[in-house]
Parts: C-alpha cells; structure tokens; sequence
C-alpha cells in the first residue's frame, strides 16, 4: 500500500476527513484530496507528514517518509487517542452545530481511562464557548464527553435543543421534564420537555489554562 492509499484509509478509520486534516496542517481545504487523487504535491513536505503521523496515530514511514527520517510511532495499546471535533458547545444562548469532524486529537492513558470507568471509543472533545457555567467551565474550555447509552443521572451534560448546542447541568424534575441550570446565577433555569431535548453524553473531564 502506497503513502497516498494508506493516508486516506487512516482518515476513514480516524473518521476525520481529508478537508478537516488540510486545515489542521495549515494548507487549503483541498490540499491532501489533491495529493491523493491528483498526485500533486507529488510528496508530503516533511513538516506536514510528521503533523498528519501524529494525529493518525502511524509511522512516518507509512506516509512515504524513509525509515531512517522516521520517528513518531503509532499510538501503544497503552494509548488512547480521543478526537477534537469541530463543535462548540454554547455556555450561553445557544451554539450552532458544526459538521463533527475530527481536526486534532487528546491522547489519554488506556490505564487512566479504565480507572475512570471510561471507554475511549465512546468519548469526543469539544470546546465551550460563553459564560453561564462559569466558575466551573470557562470559555475556550475543552471537556471530554462520554457518549455512551447509559441511564440519565444528573450531572454537566451536552445537549442539543433544536438547532442548538448547550453544556449545562441537566436535572430530572419528573413527570417528563428536566431543568438546564448554569453555574452562572444571571442565568435563569430553563425547563424543558423529555420529548424536546436530545442528552448527547455526560461531561467527564475538562481542559483549560489557569
């Protein structure tokens, strides 16, 4: 398998896409569908493959780099890499949602993960954006979502509400319904209906500068 089927066999399996991967490596949307079905550039640039090894968890060799130039291994079974999507989750009025696609990736230790009770094929980044869960979620803040069926508790939750994205505190009130609170008091509760609200997975883990 040459660099160029292997490359786009590892983005399939990363479930990413070739555009999100051009972004991420600072080149135009069509930089790697181009290299890939046109053969131009007619190499990666060193920088860009060792980027693209990295993300995707393969040698540099596999990316046409010759063995002796190549040094970033594929991620360990002690490993677990956990995609950043392209999603933002609105502390405040509500967020869009973009297309979920993978631009970058958290790596976590498989013993930690397990420790926690986690399993990291079940798990995504995003990024928080606004102000409603602060002190505890902060703006530019990534949290780990862990979106596997399991039953409701309460708890820091993603969801989505019509065409919004939210991360609040999600309780169940019964009857039906629950209530979206935030950490931030100038934010009033929002009570909705079960039927209107899609709980996208629990909040287990966040990121953030000091």
């Amino acid at each position: 398998m040459d660099a160029r089927e292997r490359l786009a066999e590892a983005v399939r399996a990363k479930g990413s896409s070739l555009a999100a991967l051009s972004r991420m490596i600072g080149r135009n949307g069509t930089y790697l569908q181009q290299y890939i079905t046109k053969g131009s550039p007619r190499k990666l640039e060193e920088d860009d493959r060792r980027k693209l090894a990295q993300f995707l968890g393969l040698d540099e060799s596999e990316l046409g780099a010759s063995q002796e130039n190549s040094y970033v291994k594929p991620a360990s079974r002690d490993w677990i890499d956990v995609p950043r999507l392209e999603v933002d989750a609105s502390a405040g009025p509500g967020a869009t949602p973009a297309q979920e696609q993978a631009f970058d990736a958290f790596r976590f230790s498989r013993r930690w993960l397990t420790e926690q009770g986690l399993d990291g094929a079940q798990l995504s980044a995003i990024r928080v954006v606004g102000d409603s869960m602060e002190p505890l979620l902060r703006e530019g803040d990534e949290v780990l979502v862990d979106r596997r069926s399991q039953p409701f508790r309460d708890g820091i939750h993603v969801v989505r509400m019509d065409d919004s994205l939210l991360v609040k505190r999600v309780a169940n009130q019964g009857a039906g319904r629950f209530s979206l609170l935030s950490q931030n008091l100038s934010y009033p509760p929002i009570q909705v209906k079960a039927e209107d609200l899609n709980v996208i997975g629990r909040v287990v883990w966040k990121s953030g500068r000091v």
